[in-house]
């Protein structure tokens, strides 16, 4: 209780309240413009978290991610373009309320269901992270490697509608792991005789070119002009929200509880938790038919999955040092720049810290509604900022951002170089969230089972000896193998059809 306390304690100080603030702006801003996502907010985000203390810098990306999130909701709803991936299952629906002439219900179902979402989320973090971390202190090297196979298993799976291209996105990520040192052996790899390549790659600088850079590129390159804004929410943005909220008070549980355990898993996040949710909505509806035609049941469950979902992916961030989604492999990296290291034992060493980072969840989620409001009300101004004027801004912090790492043009040249590897990736199909978890678990997976290896005299039965590694080791192979068995039932199914 002395450690939630002196948590709560660091996080009031009225610094850390301005820093949270400032944030939230950032992220209202970075939400709100279509294709600047909330990942993109947290990477550029970073360079100015190197001059904080610990809690305001996770206060600070805690704040930016969860109205980021929001955001999205509002080109959705005025423009009928998603802002965040996040907002994209939802959007026919918020635009076609507009064109109704409720765009002030739609986002105020918007706003006021992200709330109560994070909300939600904050709370399950809070009570299953410490029961997580005190069971994760019983784990070896063995149920890491296991973890760690299993995060980039879930990324290759989960991460797309084509596992192919999402499996060797993930293999570009492991082999930019594997740049460096041999963590076991000491033996350089891949680094021609330079001296900073044998540090390996920073992934805070390779994640800033990956979501900041890659974006400008698409800018640059896009044929299509931007859309300008033409409506702009003028009446109560919360009239008629409790009626709906309450009326859909079902769906909106629902869409909660699904949101904080799709946001579990590795590799899924906000935005599969966003899709599976409204699909399930649509399931279970009473009027199914109206889902598309601008109906608000869908806002309610999708909506609040969004947000609680966010907090979900902080579980096995901290708990274990795995990212749920793409804003958390950032996240690991400034717990690692900042001393914390994640996992288990930074519930012991430091419960200060991570009681803060539970309490920025409630407060970012509580300066929501009021920042959301002003932000709706100002929607217009925002949405029609020139992109000829922003994107040359993004590409000067990312310079900045980059070069202060280290005070070398090695992190700069390290942003371009992803920055471009991103586009490429994407304008030809290829998802960049694997090889992001590839990067960041390449590492984890590498030395533990090499360190495993060692300590069985390279007995690989050992993998499976531990009751709880032998748990996930069966669980990771058999979803290795049901790609397998999908193929071979599906053979079995067109023999057996007549004719």
């Amino acid at each position: 209780m002395n450690a939630a306390w002196q948590g709560v304690s660091l996080l009031l100080d009225p610094y850390v309240i301005l820093v949270m603030f400032i944030a939230g702006l950032f992220g209202l801003f970075m939400g709100a413009i279509p294709g600047l996502s909330a990942t993109m907010a947290v990477a550029l985000l970073v360079p100015v978290t190197f001059f904080m203390e610990p809690v305001p810098a996770l206060a600070a990306i805690v704040m930016a991610t969860a109205v980021a999130i929001f955001a999205g909701d509002i080109p959705s709803a005025l423009l009928r373009i998603p802002g965040t991936p996040s907002s994209a299952a939802y959007t026919e629906d918020a635009y076609k309320l507009t064109q109704k002439g409720q765009a002030e219900l739609a986002l105020g179902v918007s706003l006021v269901g992200s709330a109560i979402g994070g909300i939600f989320g904050a709370i399950v973090l809070a009570f299953l992270a410490p029961w997580l971390a005190d069971f994760a202190l019983r784990f070896s090297t063995f149920e890491y490697f296991w973890l760690a196979a299993l995060g980039l298993t879930c990324a290759a799976f989960i991460g797309g509608d084509q596992p192919m291209r999402g499996f060797v996105s993930l293999l570009v990520g492991l082999f930019v792991a594997t740049i460096g040192i041999d963590p076991v052996a000491g033996f350089p790899r891949f680094s021609f005789g330079n001296a900073e390549l044998m540090g390996g790659i920073n992934f805070i600088a390779a994640m800033v070119g990956m979501f900041a850079l890659a974006e400008v590129l698409r800018h640059v390159t896009a044929m299509k002009p931007f859309e300008r804004a033409k409506h702009a929410p003028t009446g109560s943005i919360f009239k008629g929200v409790g009626r709906v909220l309450l009326k859909y008070k079902m769906g909106l549980i629902r869409g909660n509880l699904l949101g904080v355990v799709i946001g579990i898993l590795p590799g899924a996040g906000s935005d599969i938790a966003a899709w599976i949710t409204y699909a399930v909505a649509k399931r279970f509806s009473k009027e199914p038919e109206k889902f598309g035609t601008g109906h608000v049941e869908g806002l309610v469950d999708a909506g609040g999955a969004n947000n609680s979902g966010l907090a979900g992916a902080w579980v096995p961030a901290l708990v274990f040092g795995i990212p749920g989604d793409s804003i958390t492999a950032i996240v690991i990296g400034v717990l690692y720049m900042k001393g914390m290291n994640p996992g288990p034992t930074v519930f012991l060493y430091e419960p200060q810290l991570v009681y803060g980072v539970f309490a920025s969840f409630f407060l970012a989620n509580l300066l929501l509604l009021p920042m959301g409001w002003a932000a709706i009300k100002t929607s217009k101004q925002i949405l029609n900022v020139p992109r000829d004027v922003l994107m040359p801004v993004i590409l000067l912090f990312c310079v900045v951002g980059t070069f202060a790492m280290n005070n070398t043009v090695f992190g700069v040249g390290v942003m371009l170089v992803f920055g471009l590897l991103a586009w490429l990736m994407e304008e030809n199909g290829f998802p960049i969230a694997p090889a992001i978890l590839g990067l960041v678990l390449g590492g984890v997976l590498e030395s533990n089972f090499m360190t495993s290896m060692i300590n069985s005299g390279g007995n690989l039965l050992a993998f499976f000896e531990r009751p709880i590694a032998g748990v996930l080791g069966v669980i990771t192979i058999l979803i290795w193998l049901s790609p397998f068995a999908v193929l071979v039932y599906r053979r079995r199914q067109a023999q057996a059809a007549p004719g």
